[in-house]
C-alpha cells in the first residue's frame, strides 16, 4: 500500500512571497507525477517544537510520506523522484544528468539570484557595492544558463525535476526583470511556467494562503 504523502507549509503567509513560498516547487513536481497529497498548514507566526522537529530552520516545507519525514525542497523533489518516471528517467545516465543539474539549480544559480533578489526586494541602492558585486555575480550565472538554454527545450531531455527547481529559481529572478537581457532564460521559465501542473501548484498555494486572510486579519 503506498503510504499518503501529506505537504506541511505554512497556514499563511504575507501578500509579497504568495506564488513563491518553496512548497509551490513540491506541489509543481506532486502535480507532474500525478502522485496523491494532502496539505497542512502550519503556523506561520508561532512555530512550536513540532515543527522544528521536522524543519530544524523553521522554514517550509517538508513532506511526510509514511513514517519518513524529509524537509529542503531539492531533498523533497528527489525523494519524489524516486516515485515517478515523469520525475526522473529510469537509466542510469538519465538519473546523472537530472541530479547534477538539480544541485546546479541550488548551488550554482540560486546562491547568485537568492541574494540578488534580496536586495532588488529591499530597493537596495543600485549604486552600492553589494549590489555591484552581486548584480555581476547573477549576471555571470544566467551568461552561463543562457548558453545552455539556447540549445535545448528542457535541461536533461524530457522535463524532469531539474527543470522544475531551475525554473523557479528563474523564476524569481524573471519577476524582477532580470532575465531582459536573456531572452533562452526567459522563454525556459515561460515554457515550464506554461505547464499545467505548474498553473494548477500556483493557483491551490495562492488559494490556500488567502484562506487564511481573514482569520489573521
Amino acid at each position: 500500500m503506498v503510504a499518503d504523502l501529506i505537504l506541511n507549509t505554512f497556514d499563511w503567509v504575507p501578500e509579497a512571497p504568495r506564488g513563491y513560498v518553496r512548497d509551490l516547487r513540491v506541489r509543481w513536481a506532486l502535480e507532474e507525477a500525478g502522485l496523491p497529497y494532502t496539505v497542512r498548514g502550519v503556523s506561520f507566526k508561532e512555530r512550536d517544537a513540532a515543527h522544528f522537529a521536522h524543519q530544524p530552520f523553521g522554514q517550509v516545507p517538508w513532506i511526510t510520506d509514511g513514517d519518513i519525514s524529509v524537509f529542503e525542497s531539492g531533498a523533497i523533489l528527489m525523494h519524489l523522484a524516486g516515485r515517478s518516471d515523469k520525475l526522473m528517467p529510469g537509466d542510469a545516465r538519465g538519473r546523472a544528468e537530472v541530479t547534477e543539474w538539480v544541485f546546479a539549480a541550488l548551488n550554482s544559480v540560486e546562491m547568485a539570484s537568492l541574494p540578488w533578489a534580496i536586495l532588488v526586494f529591499s530597493e537596495e541602492s543600485r549604486e552600492s557595492s553589494a549590489w555591484e558585486k552581486l548584480n555581476g555575480f547573477l549576471r555571470l550565472r544566467l551568461g552561463h544558463m543562457e548558453s545552455v538554454l539556447t540549445r535545448r527545450e528542457w535541461l536533461a531531455g524530457e522535463f524532469s525535476v531539474a527543470d522544475i527547481l531551475m525554473a523557479d529559481v528563474l523564476r524569481l529572478v524573471d519577476r524582477f526583470d532580470g532575465l531582459a537581457d536573456y531572452p533562452a532564460c526567459h522563454a525556459y521559465v515561460a515554457r515550464a511556467t506554461a505547464r499545467p501542473a505548474f498553473q494548477k501548484a500556483r493557483a491551490d498555494q495562492i488559494a490556500h494562503f488567502a484562506a487564511a486572510d481573514a482569520a489573521c486579519a
